[in-house]
């Protein structure tokens, strides 16, 4: 039974630790502005932020002012730069106001020092940089899809609830936030407990019919 019971940890361990992988990033063809994912929810703050709650520094603006902001090669509509044209170093965070297990952005002339993070009820999921984006395209270039490109994130079973921007410079601009709501579905590992517990069940119920049988 020992043998069988440590049979039966060894996927459901690896199940466990395999639950908490990082997303998978992927980039839209040049040119694609929106998302591709049927069932996301789009914020293209056309008419404000959109978001369950949206707090810290940045503003909505349109067009371009020299040294603070760039219009996203590809968009003619009001989009959101982080951090606001007053302050420098600073962040936004974006509330979805429920789980989700996908996320994408256009992300206008990706610069090194912008910062993309997840956070679920405040606890940090994944982070990354412009330059782990797109590496060396990550060049402030305003005229260039290598440095405009729509980039998503799917995070398959886990989730996230929050979005922070950051942005050492001026500044991080990005136009058509997509989420996709994380559907209620078993758990792999939630799913391999209740087999290993019916398992076990079984086994106990069967030892004892076999001692009482002696």
């Amino acid at each position: 039974m020992k043998n069988l019971l440590q049979t039966l940890l060894l996927p459901l361990m690896f199940l466990a630790t395999s639950a908490s992988a990082l997303p998978i990033v992927s980039l839209s063809a040049a040119g694609q502005t929106t998302t591709s994912v049927a069932d996301a929810i789009t914020i293209d703050f056309n008419s404000g932020c959109g978001y369950a709650s949206c707090s810290g520094d940045f503003a909505l603006v349109n067009g371009s002012q020299s040294g603070l902001y760039a219009q996203p090669f590809g968009v003619d509509s009001q989009y959101l730069s982080v951090p606001n044209p007053s302050a420098t170093d600073l962040s936004a965070v974006f509330s979805l106001g429920t789980a989700a297990n996908y996320f994408g952005l256009f992300w206008g002339s990706i610069d090194s020092y912008n910062f993309i993070s997840f956070y679920l009820d405040n606890a940090l999921v994944a982070s990354y940089s412009g330059s782990a984006i797109v590496g060396q395209f990550a060049d402030g270039n305003q005229l260039s899809y290598a440095s405009n490109r729509y980039i998503n994130f799917d995070f398959g079973g886990d989730s996230f609830n929050s979005v922070k921007l950051t942005s050492n410079g001026y500044a991080f601009e990005s136009d058509n936030h997509a989420f996709r709501k994380l559907t209620t579905v078993t758990e792999p590992a939630t799913a391999a407990l209740l087999l290993l517990g019916l398992v076990g069940l079984a086994l106990a119920r069967r030892q004892v019919k076999t001692i009482s049988i002696k």
